[in-house]
């Protein structure tokens, strides 16, 4: 153990809405129970890329005792994540001044055979967030057939969050499906899997707001009789603040509503 600067996180103040996860790209950090949680010493920096993603301000850095900060063991993480998040990390590193890391990052790309990939504004965001990260599914092999036309199961309008009235009446006795926005399109029976007999709310946590969001749901749920809520979003870090607002939402209505909640991967498979 040694004193160094640390990550803490105010669990009070923190309200799980995961904007700090891809923003922490060596690991360190996860939505547990609702919170973001620093999983490890050895994966902290103590740099503080995630510290300004925070709206609750529930992130600090604080000097105390802490496992030394281990480079490699956050490469064998960070590999796995593709080259993306290693570029995410090579240039936080750089960004930061912190040329000893850096050098040992690239010692260990050249070890295992890893490419070094080259810095790519055009792909890579500033936060690297994964989220954001380029991908080309273009090789990927379909079943669909061809020719087959099929009725939508769309049954309302309007759908996003940010337009539906809390007061529509066809919110009232409904089963309510809530979507991150990416899912129809990356969900192939997004209408005949989640969207038949539901009215259907879509919205993006990580461009929205998320707590207009919080309270938007609120109002819908003390407003009417919901039966059920049905969340489906990305697998990615930063869809999850749509779960959190929507357990906080019902939380604050008072009410006990069933919620059941489907994952999607990018390239379109139910988890």
């Amino acid at each position: 153990m040694v004193k160094r600067e640390i990550v803490v996180i105010d669990e009070e103040k923190c309200n799980g809405c995961g904007l700090c996860i891809p923003n922490c790209p060596e690991g360190a950090l996860q939505i547990i129970d609702g919170k973001a949680r620093l999983v490890s010493d050895l994966f902290c920096d103590g740099l503080g890329a995630c510290v300004g993603h925070c709206p609750q301000d529930a992130i600090k850095i604080e000097e105390r005792e802490a496992e030394t900060y281990d480079e490699r063991k956050v490469m064998e993480n960070i590999v796995k994540c593709g080259d993306n998040t290693i570029k995410a990390h090579l240039k936080h590193l750089k960004d930061h001044g912190e040329d000893d890391y850096y050098n040992t990052a690239l010692d260990y790309l050249k070890e295992k055979g890893i490419k070094i990939p080259k810095e790519d504004s055009k792909n890579l965001l500033p936060c690297g967030c994964p989220g954001s990260s380029v991908m080309d599914l273009r090789d990927k092999k379909t079943t669909s057939g061809t020719n087959i036309e099929l009725d939508s199961e769309l049954r309302q309008w309007p759908v996003q969050l940010m337009l539906v009235p809390p007061n529509a009446p066809y919110f009232d006795n409904a089963n309510l499906l809530i979507s991150a926005d990416c899912v129809p399109f990356a969900y192939a029976n997004f209408h005949q899997d989640f969207l038949r007999g539901k009215v259907l709310i879509v919205g993006c946590p990580k461009l929205d707001d998320i707590e207009f969001y919080k309270e938007k749901l609120t109002a819908i749920i003390k407003s009417n009789n919901i039966k059920s809520i049905t969340l489906v979003n990305m697998v990615v870090p930063c869809c999850f603040g749509l779960q959190h607002a929507i357990e906080e939402a019902i939380k604050d209505s008072g009410k006990t509503i069933p919620l059941k909640q489907s994952i999607i991967s990018i390239d379109g498979r139910k988890n």
